[in-house]
């Protein structure tokens, strides 16, 4: 293989190699919502979420902080990301393995979980529905009041609560 063929070769290796990398949240020591991080195996699959931790402090939360039926980056500052190890099934929808930015639509009744190429990127400011790789549709429940944002690997789902809603989706594994 030529030299040139060889060095494009170890590029495109680099740039695939380093893509989770780009979603890092960076230094909070500075900001008021905490990253937070959750992670697990569900059914063989390692799945990875990171994300911001913001805090209630008061405040009321679902249709207020949080709007109803409007696209929300599901955390604080960076857009909240989730990692598959493989091939990976969302509440009976095939997804392939990798990073996704983690985008909601919360509702009153149904709320839209949104898993979207473009891992890397400040809120949903410049989120684009073309890039979504999946959509799905949950119903929240209740829950105890939970005063900052938190994610869970549990069991077979990813569970997110903060206020006093509770919204989760079954992963299974892939082909």
């Amino acid at each position: 293989m030529p030299i040139r063929n060889r060095l494009s070769l170890v590029a495109a290796i680099l740039v695939l190699a380093a893509a989770p990398l780009l979603a890092v949240r960076g230094d909070d020591s500075q900001r008021k919502s905490k990253n937070g991080h959750a992670e697990g195996e569900i059914a063989g699959v390692k799945v990875a979420v990171d994300y911001g931790r913001p805090v209630a402090g008061g405040r009321e939360i679902w249709g207020a902080l949080v709007p109803y039926d409007k696209v929300w980056r599901t955390g604080a500052d960076e857009a909240t990301t989730i990692s598959f190890d493989k091939n990976v099934v969302i509440e009976g929808k095939p997804l392939a393995a990798g990073t996704y930015s983690l985008f909601t639509i919360p509702g009153r009744e149904r709320w839209a979980v949104i898993f979207n190429k473009t891992a890397a990127q400040w809120g949903a400011y410049k989120y684009d529905a073309a890039q979504d790789a999946l959509r799905v549709e949950v119903a929240p429940a209740a829950h105890e009041a939970v005063d900052t944002l938190t994610f869970a690997v549990n069991g077979r789902k990813v569970v997110l609560t903060w206020g006093t809603v509770a919204v989760e989706f079954r992963v299974a594994a892939g082909r």
